[in-house]
C-alpha cells in the first residue's frame, strides 16, 4: 500500500536571538537599625549597703477624678427576655434629620426631574422633526 510522497507543510524561518551581555547586579545592602538600650531601674531600687540614701518624700499617688458614667437605657423585647440598648438622643436626633432631610430631597429632585420630562418632551420632539425635515429636504 502506496500512500504517495509525505505533504509539504509550510513552515516560518525565525531569525536569531539577539546575543545580549548579561547583566552585572550589585548584592543588596540594608542598613540594619540599632538603638540605644534603655536602662529600667527594678521596682525594688535600693541604695548598695554601706551607702546612706536619701528618700524622697513620700507623696500620695495622684488619682483621676471619677467621672460618673451613666447607665445606657435599654429596652426590653417583647415576647422574649432580652434587653436591647437604645441609642443616645444626640445620636438619635442626628440620624433622623439626616433621614429626613435626604428623603425630602429624594422626593424633590424626582418630581422636578418628571416635570421637566413632560415640559421638555414637546420642545425636544419639535427640534427633532425640523432637523429631520431639513436633512431629507437635503438628501432629496
Amino acid at each position: 500500500m502506496d500512500l504517495g510522497e509525505p505533504p509539504v507543510l509550510p513552515y516560518i524561518r525565525l531569525p536569531e536571538p539577539l546575543n545580549l551581555p548579561t547583566p552585572v547586579l550589585d548584592v543588596p545592602r540594608a542598613d540594619l537599625p540599632s538603638y540605644k538600650p534603655l536602662v529600667v531601674p527594678p521596682s525594688d531600687l535600693r541604695p548598695p549597703p554601706g551607702v546612706k540614701g536619701t528618700t524622697p518624700s513620700e507623696k500620695p499617688p495622684i488619682k483621676p477624678p471619677s467621672i460618673p458614667i451613666p447607665e445606657q437605657p435599654t429596652v426590653r423585647v417583647p415576647f422574649t427576655e432580652m434587653d436591647v440598648p437604645v441609642p443616645d438622643g444626640i445620636v438619635l436626633t442626628t440620624a433622623a434629620t439626616t433621614a429626613v432631610v435626604s428623603v425630602a430631597a429624594t422626593l424633590t429632585a424626582t418630581s422636578l426631574f418628571k416635570w421637566l420630562v413632560t415640559v421638555m418632551k414637546p420642545v425636544f420632539k419639535q427640534a427633532w422633526t425640523k432637523l429631520t425635515k431639513k436633512k431629507e429636504e437635503k438628501t432629496s
